[in-house]
């Protein structure tokens, strides 16, 4: 049976690349659409050199996003694919 994550046990989650394994930040907050419950972002608190390095989405508040449709698996770390995000 799969396990069901509830999306504030997102939040203080390591966000870490598929690919590389290097570390993007930490899960800060979590954008969605009030209607419908639709997870859009993922907000990067405390983002690494890596994650500046890849010039991603921010929002108005100069937060780095990460758009949910690049998570992969949610564990004791966000796994996300870099190639769904740059």
């Amino acid at each position: 049976m799969e396990e069901r994550v509830r999306s504030r046990g997102l939040i203080g989650k390591v966000l870490v690349s598929e690919e590389s394994g290097k570390k993007f930040g930490i899960v800060g907050d979590i954008d969605f659409i009030t209607e419908s419950g639709e997870l859009i972002n993922l907000v990067v608190v405390e983002p690494t050199k890596h994650t500046s390095e890849l010039n991603l989405q921010e929002d108005e508040k100069g937060r780095v996003l990460v758009p949910f449709s690049a998570v992969k698996s949610v564990g004791d770390f966000v796994i996300v694919s870099e190639k769904d995000i740059v």
